[in-house]
């Protein structure tokens, strides 16, 4: 060996990397759910501020943020496709305030809410109806 320190997994890490996937799956399903960091800890079997630094090394996000970012995606999917209001959409994803969702939304996607399911809605517009047939969009979907 040149000297240089060869890293090796052991059960430890694994296991402690299994651990915070299945906190993070859990942010996954249950992010319409109103989520603090000690519910979300308790699923890695972890105490929170370890959780907190050892998630956010793995994942390169802390867990508020990544539950924010599935939040969000929820919502653009949801504003792309249904017919709910912006308020409906707001409390479907687990947000408690139409403020703090649409400011959030507005820095993460760029333009408020109402902008982008226009803009997406106008884009749908474009594609033909036997494409949008084909991936279960109804016409009523554009």
């Amino acid at each position: 060996m040149n000297g240089t320190k060869v890293a090796q997994a052991t059960p430890n890490d694994s296991d402690l990397h299994e651990r915070l996937c299945r906190a993070r799956r859990y942010i996954d399903e249950c992010y319409d759910l109103p989520l603090s960091l000690t519910e979300i800890s308790k699923q890695a079997c972890l105490s929170r501020y370890h959780f907190l630094r050892l998630f956010r090394e793995t994942f390169a996000t802390t867990p508020h943020q990544y539950l924010i970012q599935r939040r969000i995606e929820k919502a653009k999917e949801l504003l792309r496709s249904r017919g709910l209001s912006v308020t409906d959409v707001c409390f479907e994803v687990g947000f408690q305030s139409l403020g703090s969702f649409s400011s959030l939304f507005r820095r993460c996607v760029g333009q408020a809410p109402i902008n982008y399911r226009k803009r997406e809605r106008e884009s749908l517009k474009k594609v033909p109806g036997c494409f949008l047939f084909m991936h279960g969009l109804k016409p009523s979907d554009r």
